[in-house]
């Protein structure tokens, strides 16, 4: 990833436009609370002149696909991000429980009675608001220490982030790992991590396995966070911090390594006061 930050481009820039698969970068349209917390990693393109070209899919889901995009500006080196992109409840066949929104408030009185309607705009609204939620959770967790993707802006229904990869490839995901046994120990360790400092700042993943941890270089990042729930504003808040760890303790066991979830989740209560 470049560690150059780009605030002035070429000056032959001005004269071109942006060719099939290409757009402007939409940092210059973002408002300051739509980009990621300051203070932005030197890799982070903001020059207006720069140029989003889009490199392919990454991964089709339920309720999103993820794209590589490549910010630069024109005769310059610049940086991958992955764009997630929600689609609207129309063209997806996944709906969250609202068990997860318990807690959650929609300030626009006129949006919350569009999704409910489930009219074209609320359509469209919910996507926005899945996305406005993944970023969010996504600031929320960086700026708690949180290993995740650094959130770069959303904009409507798509947030930018920070891809984890190498080169153009993607970081495989935990679920994909061979090891084995004591193989999996600073994985383990470093999951463990992860819920102790999603605890500490009162939430909870809402949705974590080893499908939604990257392993990068033998780094774990987490992943996927529009569900993150407020363990104390939603009822079912504990119940969800429970389901993640034994989600995971599950599969590690599976993979021989021995852990006990119900210990952990008493470690995470005890981290939480």
């Amino acid at each position: 990833m470049s560690s150059l930050r780009f605030d002035a481009f070429p000056s032959d820039a001005l004269l071109l436009e942006p060719g099939p698969d290409q757009r402007w970068s939409t940092w210059p349209a973002c408002s300051p609370t739509r980009r990621g917390p300051l203070p932005h990693p030197d890799w982070v393109v903001t020059a207006a002149g720069a140029f989003d070209t889009e490199l392919g899919i990454v991964k089709t889901g339920k309720e999103a696909d993820l794209y590589l995009i490549e910010r630069a500006v024109p005769g310059t080196s610049g940086t991958l991000l992955a764009a997630k992109r929600f689609r609207s409840t129309h063209h997806s066949d996944f709906h969250r429980s609202g068990s997860y929104e318990e807690g959650r408030v929609m300030r626009n009185t006129r949006d919350a009675r569009a999704v409910g309607r489930k009219s074209i705009h609320g359509r469209f609204v919910a996507a926005g608001h899945w996305a406005a939620s993944e970023f969010a959770a996504l600031s929320l967790a960086w700026r708690s220490g949180v290993p995740v993707p650094y959130p770069v802006q959303v904009s409507d229904t798509e947030v930018l982030m920070e891809f984890i990869g190498d080169g153009r490839q993607a970081a495989p995901r935990l679920a994909q790992s061979r090891r084995h046994g004591g193989e999996l120990a600073d994985a383990y360790r470093q999951v463990v991590e992860i819920l102790t400092l999603f605890a500490r700042a009162g939430f909870a993943h809402g949705d974590l396995s080893p499908y939604n941890l990257l392993d990068h270089d033998g780094r774990i990042v987490v992943i996927d966070l529009p569900q993150i729930v407020d363990v104390a504003a939603n009822p079912q808040g504990m119940d969800f911090m429970h389901r993640d760890v034994v989600n995971v303790s599950t599969w590690f066991g599976r993979r021989g390594l021995d852990n006990d979830p119900e210990e952990l989740f008493a470690t995470l209560v005890a981290a939480m006061w």
